[in-house]
């Protein structure tokens, strides 16, 4: 039993009141994701891509269209060719395709278009180290790049002084060629780049013996790029206009500088905010006192109070990194504080520290002093220990 097709209408997803412009576009849409050169090998997109065409050739045509609402796919019973016994002859499918051709083809961008005009150069890369702090409050900084200067001997022509470029005999100085394309609609008109001229719609006949033709001779020079504040390891900072030469009259490319920021000794940062642990004495958390803290703003006296325990983290409010998107917003600095336990004690101090334990009552050795008072136990001359339950 022959697969009963579905409704026209239905197939392209656009109501029966739909004009001209609305079918077109519900098809384009549909040829474009179910294209086989999009789809290689699957199946199912070229059923469904040949379904969406079959549709779109009947409604796009005002007379099949109207034979259609009127008796259905009866209308079409027994046509000759094409897809399911659908005859495509007559369809116009070539103002579409030139589209979908230069979409799936060319990165989303149609060659049925200009393809010769003013395009934007290429951006370069270079990358700059810097310090945690310059990180943190930003600086200047000195590049070195190769970059495409204008050739003086040709004025950018490339042309060998005293001739000009010659208009392409292949495109005619379009910058395109126009080609057709067989498929199981017909003969499918499309358009590429020229590759003679490159899509430049001009060829060089004799090109200028210092820059060989490309109108640029290759330079090196000296930048000096500003690294903003609160730039964080990996970013980039951009300066518009320094890249590779553009075609056509383009604008040039830009130039993108990635910073790598050096390790600091004491600080970590995470996003805006900075980390650090900073040692303080048993007396100090004990009794209370200050302890020095290093920030990136300089040093800052913390008065830490009585009973601290180790690891208690400070928060040092708007002593973090800036900001780069508002230069008035800073993070905070959190700091650890340690008690340090010293490994060098004078007799005097070891004295103190047993009377100290004494005093609190927190002998942390008083159950082994306890036993040690008491007389060892002596082996068994056989070498063998009793068991538990023996006396």
């Amino acid at each position: 039993m022959a697969e009963q097709k579905r409704d026209y209408y239905e197939v392209l997803g656009v109501d029966k009141s739909a004009d001209e412009a609305t079918i077109k576009k519900a098809y384009r849409n549909l040829a474009k994701k179910y294209h086989p050169d999009a789809n290689p090998g699957d199946a199912e997109a070229e059923k469904k891509f040949k379904e969406a065409s079959e549709a779109y050739a009947v409604l796009s045509d005002p007379e099949k269209k109207r034979q259609y609402d009127q008796f259905g796919h009866a209308a079409f019973d027994g046509g000759a060719g094409g897809a399911g016994g659908f005859d495509f002859n007559g369809a116009d499918f070539s103002d579409i395709f030139g589209d979908i051709f230069g979409d799936i083809f060319s990165g989303g961008r149609s060659r049925g278009g200009a393809n010769n005009g003013p395009m934007k150069g290429a951006n370069l890369r270079t990358s700059v180290r810097i310090t945690f702090e310059e990180a943190v409050f930003g600086c200047k900084k000195e590049i070195e790049l190769t970059v495409k200067e204008t050739c003086k001997t040709c004025n950018g022509s490339g042309a060998k002084p005293g001739t000009t470029p010659q208009t392409c005999s292949k495109c005619g100085g379009k910058g395109q060629v126009v080609y057709t394309q067989q498929s199981f609609f017909g003969m499918v008109r499309n358009v590429q780049t020229c590759p003679d001229c490159q899509g430049s719609g001009k060829v060089i006949k004799e090109k200028c013996v210092d820059c060989r033709g490309t109108g640029y001779i290759p330079m090196k020079k000296r930048y000096s790029v500003e690294i903003p504040a609160g730039i964080d390891n990996g970013q980039s900072t951009r300066m518009p206009g320094l890249g590779e030469p553009g075609t056509n009259g383009g604008p040039r490319g830009d130039v993108l500088v990635e910073v790598i920021v050096g390790r600091h000794p004491i600080f970590q940062r995470q996003d805006f905010d900075i980390f650090s642990t900073v040692p303080m004495s048993f007396a100090v958390a004990a009794l209370g006192g200050e302890v020095v803290i290093d920030t990136v703003d300089g040093k800052v006296v913390y008065d830490v109070k009585p009973g601290t325990q180790t690891d208690t983290r400070v928060r040092l409010k708007g002593k973090g990194v800036p900001s780069w998107r508002n230069k008035d917003v800073r993070g905070d600095h959190y700091v650890t504080l340690v008690i340090q336990t010293p490994d060098k004690l004078s007799h005097e101090a070891k004295e103190l520290l047993r009377k100290f334990d004494e005093l609190t009552g927190d002998s942390l050795n008083a159950a082994s002093k306890a036993g040690s008072d008491k007389e060892p136990k002596e082996e068994p001359k056989d070498g063998k220990k009793k068991k538990f339950w023996e006396k």
